[in-house]
């Protein structure tokens, strides 16, 4: 049920998109510069695309920077959350090792007898 729930989203999605770009195929100039700027620089840069795609690049544009800019915000709970996860490897690895140090049998009769459980 929810798979086709996503379908028909997504389908819904791809015809408002397609909508959108066909009501602004219009031709627009995209400079890079504002003209007195571009005049002072000598550079002066300029593409004509159709608006859908200026609008479209925006979008696309301003979600991989929000996807860069929340990645380098999570680094410091990645690297702590691996940090952790190394130490508790090790402790577990610690804990395996003197678990079979205690399973052995004591050497000394002894210390045997002073080991072995209470009985009530």
């Amino acid at each position: 049920m929810i798979r086709y729930l996503r379908y028909l989203f997504l389908g819904a999605l791809a015809v408002l998109l397609l909508t959108v770009a066909l009501a602004n195929r219009a031709p627009v100039v995209v400079k890079l510069l504002p003209p007195d700027l571009a005049a002072l620089l000598g550079i002066d840069w300029q593409m004509e695309l159709p608006l859908f795609l200026g609008i479209f690049g925006g979008i696309v544009a301003g979600l991989l920077l929000g996807f860069v800019w929340e990645w380098f915000r999570e680094m410091k709970h990645r690297s702590a959350a691996s940090t952790k996860s190394r130490e508790v490897t090790r402790l577990q690895r610690e804990l395996a090792v003197l678990k079979d140090a205690s399973s052995l049998p004591p050497k000394d009769e002894v210390l045997a007898l002073l080991d072995r459980p209470k009985a009530r």
